[in-house]
């Protein structure tokens, strides 16, 4: 964890407000549901793995992998 350190120097009473910032914008899932993505390879499609209850990223989809109708 990182501290900080305000350092306010002055002659006259004034109100300092500080605060740290939050995390960017939204969540990338609005169901919180995880990615997987430790095992991804060049061309990984992205899929719904419903026994995991994630979403995952590897070798077993890939542009390469898909044949029935996919052009990439």
């Amino acid at each position: 964890m990182t501290k900080n350190t305000v350092t306010v120097n002055e002659t006259t009473n004034s109100v300092i407000t500080v605060a740290t910032q939050g995390p960017q914008g939204p969540s990338w899932s609005t169901t919180a549901t995880s990615l997987s993505d430790s095992g991804r390879v060049d061309k990984s499609v992205v899929y719904y793995d419903s026994a995991a209850g994630e979403y995952k990223a590897d070798a077993l989809q890939t542009t390469l992998t898909l044949v029935d109708g996919g052009n990439f």
